[in-house]
Order: structure tokens, then sequence, then C-alpha cells
């Protein structure tokens, strides 16, 4: 019998796994890949009695995949907060979700094992930009105001890592930066003693310092877009530089478009903060667009839909 491990390579699916293998170390095959790179159920090849734990990707962008593994006879344990659509009723599905705004697949996976890892899960929503949440959690748990930063900069920097249009992009492989995380209990050990916690941290500081510089294509009191160049840097820094936008004027939407490979864009949204609704909806409006309330993204849009998109944007997140 073969167990397959199925994440997303953002802080939110890193987070997840840690948790849940330091609970149960195992033999797993770990499948996973960029942010963005979702239909990871395609991947899997298991056969009857064998195991699927799938973590912070959306079941509904993986429909084909899961019924093709539940209908061979595999076990699978889903994990998410994404868009679901219809959740199948099967015996060998075991599904954990839930679409709440302030909810991540990390938190989801800490109530099932009642708080066992509970700082990595705090880890997760700071990566997952839930502030209120993170800070809320962090203060509940009786952190000092030092360590919730060190916990929001580690999920900030896990979850940067996770962006690129490609596996060359990222600073690390998300299984490389999973093998780098496994061995640490305690964030703050992971923090204080790995070289990979200061690779990111500079990479991000970089990075960020590159995002800065940029001017809106378009903005206004409820909407603004900015529109990266193509380069790596822009690449990596597109979805913490949304965050950043976002966490800064909580009463706009923001949206950052970034030139992929394929010659299209990759767009990251966020829904305002002070109401953070519509991002999915917005983004499943288009091919290849997906995520969750507050924040959703699309993957390939066409350089000619640009101006056809930022309509639509700016339409959706009016202010009325």
């Amino acid at each position: 019998m073969n167990h397959y491990d199925v994440f997303n390579g953002d802080a939110d699916g890193l987070c997840a796994l840690h948790q849940l293998r330091l609970h149960h170390p195992m033999a797993t095959q770990l499948v996973t890949g960029v942010k963005r790179d979702i239909k990871l159920l395609d991947r899997v090849q298991a056969d009857a009695g064998d195991t699927v734990t799938v973590l912070d990707i959306s079941l509904d962008s993986n429909r084909k995949g899961l019924m093709r593994l539940l209908d061979v006879g595999a076990k699978v344990e889903y994990f998410d907060h994404h868009f679901a659509g219809e959740i199948p009723q099967h015996a060998n599905l075991e599904p954990h979700i839930d679409l709440a705004a302030d909810m991540c697949t990390s938190l989801l996976v800490d109530q099932h094992l009642q708080g066992k890892f509970h700082l990595w899960a705090i880890t997760a929503t700071f990566g997952d930009n839930l502030l209120q949440k993170g800070r809320q959690l962090a203060t509940m748990a009786g952190l000092t105001d030092q360590e919730r930063e060190q916990l929001a900069r580690l999920g900030e920097y896990l979850n940067y890592n996770g962006y690129g249009d490609s596996l060359q992009d990222l600073h690390f492989h998300p299984v490389e930066l999973y093998e780098a995380l496994k061995s640490y209990v305690n964030p703050f050990d992971f923090i204080a003693g790995s070289a990979a916690f200061a690779k990111l941290a500079t990479g991000f500081a970089l990075d960020m310092g590159e995002a800065n510089k940029l001017q809106a294509l378009f903005s206004n009191e409820s909407c603004a877009v900015y529109v990266l160049p193509d380069e790596p840097w822009a690449r990596r820094a597109t979805g913490n530089f949304a965050n950043k936008l976002a966490n800064e004027n909580p009463q706009r939407a923001h949206a950052v478009a970034t030139p992929n490979h394929a010659g299209n864009y990759t767009v990251s949204v966020r829904a305002p903060i002070q109401n953070p609704q519509g991002a999915d909806t917005l983004c499943l409006q288009f091919e290849t667009g997906g995520g969750r309330k507050a924040a959703a993204g699309i993957n390939h849009l066409p350089v000619k839909s640009l101006d056809h998109f930022v309509a639509c944007f700016k339409q959706h997140f009016a202010v009325n």
C-alpha cells in the first residue's frame, strides 16, 4: 500500500502537511509544485487500497482527478478552504472543507489534531494573509509581540517561496523546503537555526524592495491594479506584494498582474480586508481562475484580455 501527500507549495500547504506528519510520521510520496500549480491530483497514480491526503488545493479544480482516485478504490482525506463546488458523497472520501473567509487549511488540520502543533497553524494564518486571525490566535496562545512578529515573518517567507511561474523561479522546491522544516517541532527553532529561513529572509527583502518602487496602472478609492515586469523577482514577489497593498489600504481591492513564461499574465486578486468577499467569484469568471473569497487569482490571463479584466475588476469592487 502506498500513501501520497498532495499539497500546495505555499505556507498553508507546507504548514498543514508539517502538522500532520509531526503527528503521524510515515513514508509518503510527496506531490506538489508552485503555488498556482493546483491540479495536482492528475499526477497521482494510486491504486485500490492506497491512501491520499490532499492539502490546500481546490476540490472543484481537482474534481476529475479526485473521482478517478475514488473510483479505483483509493481512500482520500481532503483538507481545504478554497472554492469546492459540490462535494462528492463517496465512502472513500473524508472531506474537511470550510470556505469561511477567516479559515485556512492549516487551521482545519489544527482543529483535526486538537491544537497539537498550534504554533505552525498560527504561522500559516500569517502566510495566508489572515493577519487579524493570526494576531488573535497569537494573543490567545500567550505569545509576546516579538514572538508573534517572528511567526508572521516566517509565514510570509514560506508563502513567498511558493510564488513563481515555474520551480526555477523559486528559492527552494517546495519538497526541499518541507524537508528543511520537518525536523522542527517548534517554529522558533526553525527561525533561529535554519539556513533556509535566512535565505528566504534575504531574498524576500531584495524582491520586495524592487516591488515597492512600482506605480499603479490604475487606482481609485475602491480598487487598484499593478502590472509587474517580466522578471523572476516579480514572479516571486507578486503574491506578497498583493498582500502588502491590501494591508496598507484595507478599504481597497487590489490586483497584481505579472507576465509568465506562457506569454500571458498571472493575476493575484485581493478583496478589501474590510470586506473580504468576492475575489473568488471575480476570478472564476475567467478561464484558469479560482481561489477563495478574500484572495484569488487567474493563472493565465491573455495579454489582450487585460483591459477587459481591469474593467470587470473595477465594476466588481466598485463602491456603491
